[in-house]
């Protein structure tokens, strides 16, 4: 073909040769032809547009191919143009321009529909497309009868991260079942009338986000959903369509979700504001560097996959497009920085309500529903853990296979990691004793592959792989794998992907314990390597890491030998524990950013909070927290804790997973463990909205003449299971540091509590803080208590504070508070006098008073050298003082 003859793509190019091609068409008419063209184009229009008479009436045909061309796009210009010549009575130019634009554009007119035409045609294909799904047991099932509602939370700001592990059941105050009027709302304006162009679905591995936009797709097409708004959607899997060779366009990418490739995909994409791109699994899109990271802007222009996708998600693609993105957001920091002012919703799995409905749907049979259901609902910990839908669908199995055999669960799971094995066991268990050797060593192999993909950030699988490791129609590939067909160039296009993509993540986890016995050293040089690429930052094997930690518990270990047949070597164990302990350098605490050191300043602390976490890094910390917490073994948590004296948790917006992960680590926590919290979001969602009431509550606190009274109204606060924690025996902390967080009544009032218990707490800090006068004198309460063990106090406020006179009553009565610095203070003359009568109190044990950084009248002073000289033995440390020691380093520098 001559290059003059090869379609183009671009669409400047394509404007190019339609403005070429229409006019030597119309310059083929004679006079009196190109005046009657003229006229028949007053009449004639795409979806009811016509270019205005005075454009026309004295239009030349260079002038007659630029209207078109401008007025209607491309390729609707050319087809308005055929139409009305066979109207002029020019067929024969009609004919030869189809040909024309054929050869040099690559479509075909004749097989165009228009948009309005095409719109009821594709939305039947969706329907008859996805109108059933594939189960992970390969069963074929209608999307209306499988799907079972999730819990969604809208939040215009939501954090972009993952929770695994234990449940973080659903809060019906704060999310939404996924009905239709749920889906509506995702692009639904804001109070000004704004709409958004990205919607985020997030939440953790296996909780439904792929099923939920799929539901949102077939939805669309049976007209439920953004009529009026948008009039083409179309489903992109990311992981999918980054594993595909060659180059490829948006446009190609639509055409291959459309029935037949004759789709008017230029008129389509002439008004990219109604359509709707789906893009699933956007956290496999990988971070491109060179000529790669040139934004792909033009939806005819062939590119990589990852570059296509990522125009669509930052914008510039399309950027009037509406998204709607799923996510795990395992990397918040890199994802949240390629999306264009996303609103969030957090998907949150099944509410009760919707896990019993899931039963029923699962098992057909109602007896043996109500039977599996019973059992789970009075296994509180399984019964939580139902809320994420793969691991749902994961009890299910196992229970209707040990119910065939007549068989009952004969333990409790308390982690995903457990559940996840006790499928693989029920696998093995399930096959014939002579089969069980080679299903034992398919395994092994299944779990080799695994980690190869998880390695190489692949979840495809070709056939060729699976024959040469003898796995193809074995008995772990029909449980294991789902299979994917695709048309191809020449024949059809197998492939197959593991169950889900946590799955083959635990799989991967899995095959470092299964490592051959004989080779030195190969486990644990295994290991090293997983968990050196885990300390990368944005690590795609956060999961696979996590999925490790919880094999690594006696319990489990024990399971896998009795399981698999063979000894599981310690060194993996050992490992681990060394590279947690050698994480040490890594906790310690970044000095805090100006920003946040002016958090106590901000008048509007919503719109500082935003800004502030616009800028959230995932943090490393928190990770390692997950990772120990997943082993639920407390002893080996305590060891690996031994090498981490300090934890730091820095600009973290906590959810109730993440405190449940802290708490359990912090109750096993070894002797002289200090915790700090800097710049940490402490209010759940759901208190957030409560705050006028809070307000209120706030101030008839601080006119009351017993705090203890009025606390007892407050809800539990987020960090309640933290504090709980605290008075554990077994916790050892030694040190608790808030600093520039905001600090709720209810939170002062659950530290409180934990004050008068917490058997080693010998010191806390909270600096930067905003402190309510109820909230102040909640906690001076606690420290007062006869048990508490405090000797060290730091507070640190800015503004006037009046709640700290209620610290003066605490210091006569507190049996261990030796230390208290109130350095940054503001403190009146008059509540100086007040602390120095205190000071002279019989029962005040007080050794040492900080008051670095606090303006003091000359009176003031006067009064503390009078407590000086009655008292020689207290040290008061002021520079305007004599013989005083400088305030320590620490809080000069970090804080």
């Amino acid at each position: 073909m001559d290059q003059s003859d090869a379609p183009c793509s671009s669409t400047g190019a394509r404007f190019a040769v339609a403005r070429e091609l229409l006019q030597a068409a119309l310059e083929d008419l004679s006079q009196e032809q190109l005046k009657r063209f003229r006229h028949k184009l007053r009449d004639v229009g795409s979806d009811g547009r016509s270019i205005p008479w005075g454009r026309l009436e004295r239009a030349d045909p260079m002038d007659l191919a630029e209207q078109l061309a401008q007025f209607y796009g491309p390729e609707p210009a050319l087809e308005v143009a055929r139409k009305t010549l066979k109207r002029a009575d020019a067929r024969d130019v009609a004919a030869q321009l189809q040909e024309q634009q054929l050869r040099r554009l690559g479509f075909d007119p004749a097989a165009l529909l228009s948009v309005s035409e095409y719109k009821k045609k594709y939305r039947e294909h969706v329907l008859q497309r996805h109108a059933r799904v594939t189960e992970r047991n390969a069963r074929s099932v209608k999307i209306t009868k499988r799907f079972t509602k999730l819990l969604i939370a809208h939040e215009s700001a939501a954090p972009l991260g993952e929770a695994l592990g234990t449940a973080e059941e659903p809060e019906p105050q704060r999310a939404r079942r996924s009905d239709t009027h749920t889906f509506n709302r995702l692009f639904r304006g804001d109070e000004e009338g704004r709409r958004p162009l990205t919607v985020v679905l997030q939440g953790p591995a296996g909780i439904g986000k792929t099923m939920a936009a799929k539901k949102i797709l077939y939805d669309w097409a049976a007209g439920k959903l953004y009529q009026g708004q948008v009039d083409f959607a179309f489903f992109l899997p990311c992981g999918e369509l980054l594993e595909r060779p060659g180059a490829r366009s948006l446009a190609d990418l639509i055409l291959d979700q459309c029935p037949d490739r004759g789709a008017p995909v230029q008129r389509m994409l002439a008004q990219p504001e109604r359509l709707l791109f789906i893009l699933d699994g956007a956290d496999e899109l990988p971070a491109l560097e060179g000529p790669e990271a040139a934004p792909c802007t033009d939806p005819f222009e062939a590119a990589s996959g990852a570059r296509v996708l990522g125009g669509l998600l930052n914008k510039a693609l399309l950027p009037s497009a509406l998204l709607l993105v799923t996510t795990r957001a395992t990397d918040p920091g890199r994802l949240q920085g390629r999306l264009c002012s996303p609103q969030c919703a957090e998907v949150r799995g099944f509410s009760d309500k919707d896990k019993k409905k899931y039963f029923y749907k699962f098992f057909g049979n109602e007896k043996r529903a109500e039977r599996a259901y019973r059992f789970v609902k009075e296994n509180e910990t399984l019964f939580a853990l139902c809320f994420v839908p793969f691991v749902c669908w994961i009890v299910c199995t196992v229970l209707h296979q040990q119910l065939e055999l007549g068989r009952d669960l004969s333990r409790t799971s308390k982690t995903t990691t457990s559940v996840y094995l006790l499928f693989v066991a029920s696998v093995l268990s399930s096959a014939p004793a002579a089969d069980r050797p080679r299903v034992q060593g398919d395994l092994r192999k299944l779990c080799r592959l695994a980690r190869k993909g998880v390695l190489e950030r692949r979840a495809q699988f070709a056939e060729e792989e699976l024959e040469q490791l003898e796995l193809r129609d074995s008995k772990v590939q029909t449980q294991f794998f789902s299979k994917k067909e695709r048309p191809g160039v020449l024949e059809t296009e197998v492939t197959y992907q593991f169950l889900d993509l946590s799955f083959q993540e635990f799989l991967a986890a899995l095959s470092y314990l299964l490592e051959d016995e004989g080779v030195p050293g190969t486990a644990a040089g295994g290991v090293r390597t997983l968990l050196r690429g885990d300390a990368q930052p944005h690590s795609h094997l956060v999961l696979t890491t996590r999925f490790l930690f919880g094999l690594l518990s006696a319990e489990r270990m024990g399971d896998i030998q009795r399981h698999f047949g063979c000894r599981v070597s310690d060194h993996v164990k050992q490992e681990a524990l060394r590279w947690v302990q050698g994480q040490g350098c890594r906790g310690a605490a970044p000095e805090v950013t100006e920003g946040a050191k002016g958090l106590e300043d901000t008048e509007e602390p919503e719109e500082e909070e935003e800004e502030e976490e616009e800028g959230e890094e995932p943090n490393y910390s928190l990770e390692l927290l997950y990772c120990l917490y997943e082993t639920q073994e407390d002893a080996f948590v305590r060891q690996a804790l031994s090498g981490l004296p300090e934890l730091v948790l820095q600009r973290m917006r906590f959810s109730r997973m993440d405190v449940a992960v802290l708490s359990y680590c912090v109750r096993c926590c070894p002797p002289g463990q200090a915790l700090r919290l800097i710049s940490c979001r402490l209010v759940a969602a759901q208190e957030k909205k409560k705050k006028s009431l809070g307000k209120r509550l706030q101030a008839s606190l601080g006119g009351s003449s017993s705090s203890r009274a009025t606390a007892k109204q407050l809800p539990a606060s987020l960090l309640h299971p933290l504090f709980q924690a605290m008075t554990d025996p077994l916790c050892c902390l030694n040190s608790l540091t808030l600093s520039h967080c905001k600090l709720p009544d209810a939170v002062c009032r659950d530290l409180s509590e934990a004050l008068r218990a917490a058997p080693t707490l010998t010191e806390l800090s909270l600096l930067h803080n905003r402190l309510s006068e109820a909230g102040l004198r909640m906690l001076s309460e606690g420290l007062a208590w006869p048990r508490c063990q405090v000797q060290t106090f730091r507070v640190q406020l800015s503004g006037p504070q009046r709640g700290l006179q209620y610290l003066m009553p605490m210091l006569r009565e507190s049996p261990a508070l030796t230390t208290l610095d109130l350095s940054g203070c503001q403190l009146p003359a008059p509540m100086v006098t007040y602390l120095c009568a205190v000071l002279q109190h019989p029962g005040c044990s007080l050794q040492t008073l900080s008051l670095a950084s606090v303006e003091l009248s000359e009176q003031s002073l006067q009064e503390l050298r009078d407590v000086k000289r009655a008292k020689p033995d207290l040290v008061i440390a002021h520079p305007a003082l004599d013989g005083h020691p400088e305030p320590p380093k620490e809080l000069s520098s970090t804080f």
